[in-house]
């Protein structure tokens, strides 16, 4: 795994992946960074990944996965997401800022763009509001995959009886009660109060399901 930007979030992607045992190359053009995390990871580079000949000297093919955590330097994400394209990345994931930049992302090769500040604060405005909302992973802008807690009106009901797709517009990916998991549960799956749900759909309907 690659990661590109030693910043807040891509410090937060590189520890957690070293945390959890994966095989982590940092780049950053800021030496005080790559040193804070050469201990941490397993390989960390200063260089300046808008040089396309100064990224191509780390073997980007070895790498399954590159996430490119550059933010405010709108420029060299770009610049940067494009020479992995170029070298042959085959996962490509990378941090925009507006929707301009992640259009601009996914035209020079992005695989997949995230919007970390927008879904964090989607999370945090739940959870002052008090929805049942849990968590939430936007795949573009405007549809996600969330973990919602089974609302009032649904519990006691089984999947066809609450519709939830023809009502809410959203699809039931899995049922988790407790300890017990119901992966792609049936239309005779009753919901109970305290049940999380896993759906997928357009992020409004979501949300409305979730209040």
């Amino acid at each position: 795994m690659l990661v590109v930007g030693l910043g807040r979030f891509g410090s937060a992607v590189a520890e957690t992946l070293a945390a959890l045992g994966t095989e982590v190359a940092c780049v950053d053009s800021d030496e005080r960074r790559v040193q804070r995390f050469a201990p941490i990871v397993t390989q960390a580079v200063q260089l300046d990944s808008s040089d396309r000949a100064a990224l191509e000297q780390l073997g980007i093919s070895d790498f399954d996965t590159a996430v490119v955590a550059i933010g405010a330097d709108v420029e060299a994400s770009i610049l940067t997401t494009a020479n992995l394209a170029e070298l042959g990345c085959r996962d490509i994931v990378a941090k925009a800022m507006t929707l301009a930049h992640a259009r601009i992302l996914e035209k020079v090769g992005a695989h997949r763009v995230i919007f970390p500040e927008h879904e964090m604060g989607v999370r945090l405005a739940n959870s002052l509001a008090g929805t049942n909302l849990i968590d939430y992973m936007e795949l573009d802008p405007a549809y996600a995959v969330a973990e919602v807690r089974c609302p009032a009106e649904i519990a006691g009901k089984t999947l066809a009886e609450a519709d939830v797709r023809g009502r809410h517009g959203v699809i039931v990916l899995c049922v988790k009660s407790g300890a017990v998991v119901d992966i792609i549960p049936g239309p005779d799956r009753r919901l109970e109060a305290g049940d999380i749900l896993v759906v997928a759909g357009p992020t409004a309907d979501i949300e409305r399901l979730a209040r």
